[in-house]
């Protein structure tokens, strides 16, 4: 075996074993215990993070961050890849800002003359607008690992401009129009939740021995059908929409399952929404303007002539 490839083969090797000692990497690869220590010497000026312990139950480890071997990328897959790094930066925080960024000048960096030049000339050509947002949600990765790892958090949470705190049990965090959210368990009201991550003001890890819940069934992918948000009794919502309309509020994805689509463009809303939020409701209707025609439910039509009659009030 050429030094090249037995060195690729002892990267993935110390990756997989995670601890070892140089005896037992030489036997597996039938050479000397001198030559492995070579071996290993050159993997750390390479940046794979040994750390070595003495004594009689000692040996090597790799630490925390591990060092993936070398991947070859065609010059349209690196291109790909740095324009799919380079679309978050619209977004005041990242679950893993650093490591993006650091990610991101490795691509570059490491790049030949003309694909650099090749990428300067495209990152004007192509962009992935996101609304600006001026607050930050700075635990975004500890909501992530505590979905993962199926771990009870306490946070301190603003709801209606007031701080409460809360125990909640994460099921992911995802991006919609600039904002990061949180599905997760709240343990309070004993329901599903969304809360609103730059509304969090910290997050920890429960010490009050607070059992989680078994949620592996639980993802992004089908959160809609596995939980409820709502509080209260639900009432029915029918608004006929135009194109425009429609257009609109598809960009609205908590409208999702609302949503219908006829073939000509236009559409409408129908199915069940918390009585709580007739006035979220009323404010987002009034938004759409004449795109939108609410039938019922009578309470929200109510609601959105009050509204009408502020507004009008307001420029008299």
């Amino acid at each position: 075996m050429s030094k090249s490839k037995r060195l690729l083969e002892l990267m993935m090797t110390v990756n997989r074993k995670r601890k070892f000692t140089v005896k037992e990497l030489a036997q597996e690869f039938g050479v000397s215990t001198r030559t492995m220590l070579r071996d290993l010497q050159e993997l750390s000026e390479l940046g794979v993070p040994l750390y070595s312990e003495v004594g009689p139950h000692g040996g090597y480890q790799v630490l925390k961050e591990r060092i993936l071997p070398p991947i070859a990328f065609t010059e349209e897959e690196a291109v790909a890849m740095f324009f799919a790094v380079h679309a978050l930066r619209h977004y005041s925080s990242l679950p893993f800002e650093s490591e993006s960024v650091s990610a991101l000048e490795k691509f570059y960096l490491h790049m030949s003359g003309d694909v650099r030049d090749r990428i300067d000339q495209m990152k004007n050509r192509v962009d992935f607008v996101t609304p600006t947002r001026q607050r930050e949600s700075p635990h975004l990765p500890i909501l992530l690992e505590a979905a993962v790892r199926q771990k009870v958090l306490l946070i301190e949470y603003e709801s209606k401009g007031e701080g409460a705190c809360r125990h909640i049990q994460p099921i992911g965090i995802y991006a919609n129009n600039g904002l990061w959210f949180c599905p997760a368990y709240c343990f309070l009201r004993r329901q599903f939740r969304v809360f609103r991550c730059d509304r969090i003001h910290s997050a920890a890890y429960d010490e009050g021995g607070t059992a989680p819940l078994d949620l592996r069934h639980v993802h992004l992918g089908n959160k809609e059908s596995c939980f409820r948000t709502e509080e209260g009794p639900s009432i029915r919502l029918y608004a006929e929409l135009s194109r425009q309309g429609v257009q609109m509020c598809e960009a609205a994805l908590w409208l999702g399952s609302h949503l219908h689509i006829r073939e000509d463009g236009s559409g409408w809303l129908e199915g069940p929404v918390p009585g709580s939020d007739l006035a979220f409701y009323a404010r987002f209707f009034v938004g759409l303007g004449n795109e939108a025609t609410v039938k019922e439910p009578p309470e929200l039509i109510d609601s959105m002539k009050r509204l009408f009659a502020e507004l009008m009030a307001k420029y008299e």
